[in-house]
């Protein structure tokens, strides 16, 4: 898979992170056995790590798993996490991030790879936020056939610990988004309780 421009992508998870209220932090998520909170630490995160990636760099996030030692809300989370995700679309749109190898969360990967994944989490977790907290939550055309890509790829393999469990069947015309979430494990119709 190519370059693709996560700007958008980024933009809209962001938009959600702006609209939490406060009091829904600690309630469920479609991730189960996470709190609102945790998912909302881990997109902190995971923009720090895959932009690090995407540079090339060594040091803790190429090494260390995401929620080793569990997750945990940056004080200043309202400002910090939307900056990471506008620096993890910009470090994502040098062409050197794409190319060769990278290292991630003590993975190595080609850099093609990686960039298709961070999409994905950004996707992916940003809807979980969205869900959990009552909010809308779409994508583009582009970054809906990138996601839609590598999500089925990987589905295709099986469940994956920790990222994916297994696919809930949707019908073959269901919204996009539907069909990425269900792909990722989750239940496309899961509902704040």
């Amino acid at each position: 898979m190519g370059m693709i421009d996560f700007t958008e992508a980024c933009k809209r998870t962001s938009d959600v992170l702006a609209k939490l209220d406060d009091q829904l932090l600690s309630g469920t998520t479609p991730c189960e056995g996470l709190q609102l909170r945790d998912v909302v630490a881990h997109v902190g995160g995971l923009a720090l790590a895959f932009t690090s990636a995407a540079r090339k760099e060594s040091g803790e996030y190429a090494e260390t798993p995401p929620g080793t030692g569990g997750y945990h809300l940056d004080a200043h989370w309202r400002t910090s996490y939307p900056a990471g995700l506008v620096g993890l679309a910009q470090a994502w749109q040098a062409p050197a991030a794409w190319q060769g190898m990278t290292r991630i969360a003590g993975l190595d990967l080609p850099g093609a790879v990686t960039g298709s994944v961070a999409l994905t989490e950004v996707v992916i977790h940003g809807w979980d936020i969205a869900r959990a907290a009552g909010l809308p939550y779409a994508v583009d055309r582009h970054t809906a056939e990138a996601v839609l890509a590598h999500v089925t790829l990987v589905a295709a393999e099986g469940p994956v610990e920790g990222l994916f469990g297994p696919a809930v069947p949707v019908a073959d015309d269901a919204p996009v988004l539907d069909r990425i979430v269900a792909l990722s494990g989750r239940d496309p119709a899961w509902r704040l309780r």
